[in-house]
């Protein structure tokens, strides 16, 4: 279930918003869900915020105390810090995986002894090229500030490019 606004234009042009409790309800005949309203709450520019806090009370006495309380904190307890993409990197990873260049690496590297993340530095080498192609002196900075490599740590914080090329 959720609420959801639907917008009718009237004849004289005015938009109106009304406020709905909804839920999606699979129609066979059709193969796809449809919207079945449970409950309209009327106009938005009417809308009565009191009667929709008493509703919001009343299910959340159904709830785990700490998941209530999650769900009373207000968006200005929130504060956004930063975000890094991360579709991409992880996209490039598992092809990386798939074509088994990683075990590759570590086959050709478990030979040497590197103190270094060597492999994960030249997965970033690839990775900077397919999404953010820069120098090789600007990969570090890329890997550390703007792209999210999930798994690996080493990437972002403690790899030096520069001395593996």
């Amino acid at each position: 279930m959720y609420l959801r606004t639907i917008k009718r234009k009237n004849k004289d042009g005015s938009v109106v918003e009304y406020v709905q409790l909804a839920n999606n309800v699979w129609n066979k005949d059709k193969g796809f869900a449809q919207a079945q309203v449970i409950h309209s709450f009327g106009r938005s520019d009417q809308l009565d915020v009191e009667a929709l806090k008493r509703l919001i009370k009343s299910a959340s006495r159904f709830l785990d105390p700490q998941d209530a309380i999650r769900l009373e904190r207000k968006s200005s307890d929130l504060k956004f810090v930063s975000s890094r993409p991360a579709g991409g990197s992880h996209l490039l990873k598992g092809l990386w995986q798939r074509l088994n260049i990683d075990d590759c690496l570590k086959k050709a590297l478990d030979q040497r002894s590197f103190t270094a993340p060597v492999a994960e530095a030249l997965f970033a080498m690839v990775a900077n090229r397919a999404l953010a192609p820069s120098s090789k002196l600007a990969i570090e900075q890329w890997a550390a500030e703007e792209v999210y490599f999930g798994e690996h740590p080493d990437v972002d914080s403690r790899i030096t490019l520069t001395k593996i090329s």
